[in-house]
Order: C-alpha cells, then sequence, then structure tokens
C-alpha cells in the first residue's frame, strides 16, 4: 500500500512538473498600479512586450491605479491572483515596505517574492515656477507664514514620508496635503497644489517651466544638476525609490525564472538605454536575492524615518 501511495504521490508531481514546465500557455498580465506614462509603465510595458516575443503568448501591461490609494488597491489584485505566473505585479519600494505595516489583512504579512529590482525612479520635489521660493530652506522659511499645499501619490507612501520628515528637520508644515493618481505638469499649472513629488517622467514636458526643490535619489539626477539629494540636505533621510517585479508566494521558481530572463533581456536592451537617457531613471537588475536583501533594509531605514 505503501509503494503504492509513493508511486501516486511521484506520479502527481510529475504531473504538477510537467504543468509548470509548459508555462506560459496563456497570457499574462503585469499588473501596474499607476496610470499609464510614468517610468514604472513605460519600462514594464517593455518587459512585456520581451515577454511575449520570448515565449509567443500574449503579454500585456494593465493599469490599476488607486484613486488616491496609492499602489495598494493594484497590490491586492496581485496577492488575490493564483501563484500560477500569469499576474505579475510592477511595484515600487512601498507595496513590500510599507504594506505590510498598514493593517491591510491581504498584503499582512507581505504576500509577496520578488522577481527582482529593475529601476531606481528619479522622484522630485518641484514647484511651480512663479513660486517665491527656489530651494527647500527658502519654502521653509516662506512656510512659516504662509500655507503650502503638497500633493503626492499617497501619505503612506515613502516620498511623501520623506517629503514630510524634510519639512519638519527643516522647521516647517505643510498647510494642507492631497493624493493624486497623476502628478505632472497640469497639476502645477491648475494651481490645485503649490509643491508636489513626482517621478521626472510626468514633468519632463515642463521642466524648464519648474523649479525643482530637490531629488529622493542617492545621486543628484543629471536632468537637473543644480537640485540637491534630499540626504545632502538632511543625511538621515538616505532613502531611495525603486520599482520591481513582484509574485504571489508560492509562484514556482522555474515560472520566476522565466519572467526574470524576459526582464533582464528588456532592461538590457537598446530601448530601454535609450528611454532613461530622457528621464533620468537608473536602470539595473537585482535579482530575487539582493532585492528581499534591499527591501529588508529599506524596511529598518522606513521605520526610523515614520518612528519619528
Amino acid at each position: 500500500m505503501l509503494r503504492l501511495v509513493a508511486v501516486a504521490l511521484t506520479a502527481c508531481v510529475g504531473s504538477v512538473s510537467a504543468v509548470f514546465a509548459d508555462y506560459p500557455e496563456k497570457p499574462v498580465s503585469f499588473i501596474v498600479p499607476w496610470p499609464p506614462g510614468g517610468e514604472e509603465d513605460v519600462l514594464t510595458r517593455m518587459i512585456a512586450t520581451e515577454f511575449q516575443n520570448m515565449y509567443g503568448v500574449p503579454a500585456a501591461v494593465v493599469n490599476k491605479p488607486g484613486g488616491g490609494g496609492g499602489p495598494f488597491p493594484g497590490a491586492l489584485e496581485v496577492a488575490a491572483a493564483p501563484a500560477d505566473g500569469y499576474t505579475v505585479g510592477s511595484f515600487v519600494i512601498g507595496v513590500p515596505v510599507v504594506g505590510p505595516s498598514l493593517g491591510i489583512p491581504e498584503l499582512t504579512p507581505n504576500p509577496f517574492v520578488p522577481v527582482g529590482v529593475f529601476m531606481t525612479y528619479p522622484f522630485l520635489i518641484v514647484a511651480g515656477k512663479d513660486a517665491p521660493y527656489s530651494t527647500m530652506e527658502e519654502l521653509a522659511a516662506y512656510a512659516q507664514e504662509n500655507d503650502v499645499t503638497l500633493g503626492h501619490f499617497g501619505a503612506g507612501l515613502v516620498p511623501t514620508h520623506v517629503t514630510f520628515g524634510l519639512a519638519e528637520e527643516l522647521g516647517f508644515e505643510f498647510g494642507s496635503d492631497a493624493a493624486y493618481d497623476a502628478l505632472d505638469c497640469n497639476t502645477l499649472a491648475s494651481g490645485d497644489v503649490d509643491v508636489m513629488n513626482s517621478v521626472a517622467a510626468l514633468v519632463a514636458p515642463c521642466l524648464s517651466d519648474i523649479k525643482v526643490l530637490a531629488s529622493v535619489t542617492d545621486e543628484r539626477v543629471f536632468l537637473t544638476p543644480d537640485a540637491p539629494t534630499v540626504s545632502e540636505i538632511v543625511p538621515s533621510l538616505d532613502i531611495v525609490l525603486w520599482n520591481g517585479l513582484f509574485v504571489p508566494i508560492g509562484t514556482p521558481e522555474d515560472i520566476i525564472a522565466k519572467i526574470e530572463a524576459a526582464a533582464i533581456r528588456a532592461i538590457q536592451s537598446e530601448e530601454a538605454k535609450t528611454y532613461v537617457q530622457t528621464n533620468g531613471a537608473q536602470i539595473y537588475w537585482k535579482n530575487r536575492a539582493e532585492a528581499e536583501a534591499l527591501i529588508k533594509r529599506d524596511i529598518e531605514t522606513f521605520g526610523a524615518l515614520t518612528s519619528k
């Protein structure tokens, strides 16, 4: 009897392995929890195209903006998906670093495994061209007697916390703040906000018509070389914004390897290299082990930032 059970189990495992070996057999969705146009959207589309070319099945980006909820509504869709490689999340640092601390049951504990990290955002703190301040220090002085409205992608996200932390270190508070799905040239031009933190791609069309006060990057963005990094102003605020691919825990390793192979080829392409030359993003590939180490470090840094 035991021998028969063992044979049956071996046959079952072999059958499952055969099923996964055939991956992919149907369309694959890459979930980007933001509107189209940002760096993560453009580069994830390149990855999806490469995946389609390599494996011969449709692969497409599906944008799931959170309506002020940041990336978390989109992340929930990936968390609820089967661990079969047909739903892949393209997530910012906030999903694995901040998500588990928000009390969202589906994200606590972290339900994702990183495939890898592929980009550092050129995240900028910007103001309108007519703003009566050109640096964070001048903004701090102005805000002592005037209300300043901040626009951001979500109150719980890393760049928002960094911006608030910077303001606190400089001795001021924003008069009000609001979350947006997109923070672009129109957001500033409309007067909806006075200051906003956004990615360079969304403000690139009007970069000559705005003021860049600082960047949330590990080095100055070549598009705005005169703007200091936040960590130059306050060294303890040394955390950067990155984006990576994630799948639900339990996704087979051979499936993760196939997704990774397409991502590496896309990120190393001339198309990707040419694209980032226009917006200041940094592209590379950190594998699963490197991504897990990065997440662990950033959780510690973020915890110190939010405990102040």
